[in-house]
């Protein structure tokens, strides 16, 4: 099959699969398609792209040479899965992102990205760092955009940018850089006619007042996008996010969202707000990726934060987006 035919196929199979739904490391780059993908069961429920080359996948095939089957069994339940890539932001990311487009249009699946560089990102906690200045980050996205080209592919935009402006922890005299880069990056993104983006959007729990949270996402420039994404590395139960989506969305003139579920199969952790979301203990994944929601306004459940990398050092856990096996162990055993 050529390119322009692959090229074709994965984007109409990107308007057809979002048409019928009604912390931080990506993976080692290479401009080469890494083929491959889910086991036929696992793709069979879902039209994301299934990376061959995860840490998940790895940790898999070592386990069954250590003779740990059962352990390497319970772990093809995330292996199997279609996860999101996340670039890295430490440099250019064209690479990574062709790698990854190419390797889902080989496979005739569209590849989930996750944008993720904005500057003075995650207010200086455990996912600190971005891009240094707007300039920077303006080349960081252009690059990316370009990596995809023609091809098909769906972005989860700049995850906490814009509710850490809500809730007051980017400064202030940050905010209309802040409006102004994401909105440029939607643009941008868009430029391209496979793309569909989704920006960010925290969960219920976080932004309980969805009014605050539309005016902000609307000075973003969410007119030009495709829609919002709720609870991005978070664990707030689905039926929680669908309500709180669709209450958004009435304030969006009926924008459409998407959400994670990765590890949001038993629900948040009850605490204080502030110490419950990283590296919670006992938690499961969620629902597998999809785009059959049940819900006309949400367009997919998508594992965007990638089950088994840590939310940063906390509770015994290794660096931010560090793959950590026996934490990804207890979200697959737990699994409903």
């Amino acid at each position: 099959m050529s390119a322009r035919i692959r090229t074709l196929v994965s984007v109409l199979l990107l308007g057809v699969l979002l048409g019928c739904s009604a912390g931080d490391d990506g993976d080692d780059g290479g401009d080469g398609p890494r083929d491959g993908g889910a086991s036929p069961a696992a793709a069979a429920e879902s039209p994301f792209w299934v990376d061959p080359a995860t840490e998940a996948a790895h940790q898999v095939r070592e386990w069954r040479r250590q003779g740990r089957t059962e352990d390497a069994e319970l772990l093809e339940r995330i292996a199997d899965r279609p996860v999101a890539e996340w670039p890295t932001g430490g440099h250019d990311p064209g690479a990574d992102v062709r790698a990854a487009v190419r390797g889902a249009a080989a496979a005739g699946r569209t590849a989930v990205l996750v944008a993720y560089n904005i500057p003075h990102r995650d207010c200086g906690q455990h996912s600190a760092g971005g891009a240094p200045d707007a300039a920077a980050y303006e080349r960081w996205i252009g690059s990316f955009a370009d990596g995809i080209g023609d091809a098909g592919a769906l972005v989860v935009l700049e995850p906490d940018a814009i509710p850490h402006v809500v809730d007051g922890c980017t400064p202030p005299e940050l905010h209309e850089e802040r409006f102004r880069l994401i909105s440029g990056a939607i643009a941008r993104l868009k430029e391209h006619p496979g793309v569909k983006v989704y920006l960010d959007a925290g969960n219920s729990s976080w932004i309980t007042d969805p009014a605050k949270l539309a005016d902000a996402l609307r000075r973003a420039g969410i007119g030009a996008a495709d829609g919002f994404a709720l609870n991005v590395s978070n664990f707030q139960r689905t039926d929680e996010q669908l309500a709180y989506g669709r209450r958004l969305s009435g304030l969006l003139d009926g924008a459409h969202f998407v959400i994670d579920t990765s590890r949001n199969g038993n629900g948040p952790l009850e605490g204080p707000p502030g110490q419950v979301w990283c590296n919670p203990p006992g938690r499961a994944l969620g629902e597998p990726p999809t785009t059959r929601t049940g819900d006309e306004l949400a367009d997919a459940f998508l594992w965007v934060k990638r089950p088994g990398e840590s939310d940063g050092p906390c509770r015994g856990g290794p660096k931010a987006g560090a793959w950590w096996p026996d934490y990804a162990l207890g979200l697959a055993r737990r699994a409903d």
